[in-house]
């Protein structure tokens, strides 16, 4: 599973910021590994450091493999705590997505004859 960190310009990325994010997602979404070839985080400060209302803001995009790409966002006061919404979020619909895909996956097997008998084809004209 590939991780990518992105930052608008009102935050700096630095190394360990970098690797923190890294951290967070690859506990938040080890089970779901082997289902995931990339995780985008994108950071942001919605009104440039200026304070007031929960302006940090973190997305992330999980690109799942053979499904289309899930996306979830999530505003905070630190962005500590906009990492930890948003990965709460994505293993949250991640986990709704993949259920609901083994469901319809079940829901599409053949029934099997549990009676023994073999099908045969009606010998009536259509």
């Amino acid at each position: 599973m590939q991780i990518q960190i992105n930052a608008d310009h009102h935050i700096e990325l630095s190394e360990a910021r970098d690797q923190w994010a890294r951290s967070v997602v690859e506990a938040a979404l080890g089970h779901l590994a082997e289902h995931v070839s990339r995780v985008e985080v994108h950071f942001s400060d919605e009104n440039a450091g200026k304070g007031g209302a929960p302006d940090k803001r973190c997305v992330m995009e999980a690109r799942l493999n053979g499904r289309p790409p899930i996306a979830v966002t999530n505003h905070a006061e630190s962005l500590d705590a906009a990492v930890n919404g948003a990965s709460r979020k994505l293993v949250h619909a991640m986990e709704h997505e993949l259920g609901r895909a083994d469901k319809h996956a079940h829901d599409a097997r053949p029934a099997a004859a549990d009676d023994g008998a073999e099908f045969v084809p009606s010998a009536a004209p259509f």
